[in-house]
């Protein structure tokens, strides 16, 4: 997974040039939009001190921003639209990620919105009784432990924002991928689990929503698809790698 890195560049910028300094930024933004290094940015004002403000700009990584960005065609026009506030600058560092990060209760997670870990057991089992009878996926699973079904849905749960249960007792990433080396999984057989777990959801009760199950439906389609290259035959198994988290995506929640 890549680890892109968040510069933080601080300003001080005199009220009565707040106007100009903002339409400056907009113009300069553009530049920011079309760049490959550039993750996401954002520009914030402080409510206390009207004078400070904040520029976010997450880049792919630090060599990508200053070997990349500023070398490029783009760093010209984005430079001239700020050089008027270099001065004005207070802190300009990159920061890396640590692992001290979550989400608030604000927008509840994709795990809480479906029910917690009595859905997901209710989908495992759902979906695992459809497949052991389903032709074309039963030979996949002809050795299926008693508790795979199980590991699955402590799987989906951390997966879907849940708690870190499947990490803890199994493993991260590498060890979910490991059990698909070699199986040789085929485009139809990837579609007909997207479509079983799809039905399993509806028979044990998920949420019907668009917004949930479109950020559902991604996450399997994401999984198999990985799954697929991983079963090949020129697949190398990834680095030690956390369990991935899901979330609500372009469409958060909908609460009226």
């Amino acid at each position: 997974m890549t680890v892109s890195t968040v510069e933080y560049i601080r300003y001080r910028i005199p009220e009565q040039q707040s106007a100009e300094f903002l339409a400056a930024y907009t113009r300069a933004a553009a530049q920011l939009a079309a760049a490959p290094q550039c993750v996401d940015y954002e520009l914030a004002r402080c409510e206390e001190d009207f004078e400070h403000f904040t520029l976010r700009i997450t880049w792919t990584s630090t060599e990508d921003h200053l070997e990349g960005f500023r070398k490029s065609p783009l760093f010209p026009d984005f430079l001239a639209e700020i050089r008027p506030y270099i001065g004005n600058i207070e802190e300009m560092r990159h920061y890396k990620p640590t692992t001290v990060r979550g989400a608030g209760a604000s927008v509840p997670t994709l795990y809480a919105w479906a029910g917690g870990a009595e859905a997901f057991t209710r989908l495992t089992e759902a979906f695992y009784d459809k497949v052991l009878k389903d032709d074309l996926l039963a030979p996949l699973f002809a050795d299926l432990a008693p508790e795979h079904a199980a590991h699955v849905a402590l799987w989906l749960g951390e997966v879907f924002g849940g708690p870190a249960a499947y990490s803890e007792s199994q493993g991260g990433h590498g060890h979910m991928v490991a059990k698909h080396m070699g199986k040789g999984i085929t485009e139809v057989q990837r579609r007909r689990w997207v479509n079983l777990l799809q039905d399993a959801a509806d028979d044990a009760g998920l949420p019907t929503d668009a917004e949930f199950r479109s950020a559902f439906v991604a996450y399997a389609e994401w999984g198999t698809r990985l799954a697929v290259y991983f079963s090949g035959p020129d697949a190398s198994p990834p680095g030690d790698q956390p369990v991935p988290r899901w979330t609500w995506g372009a469409a958060p929640p909908y609460q009226p």
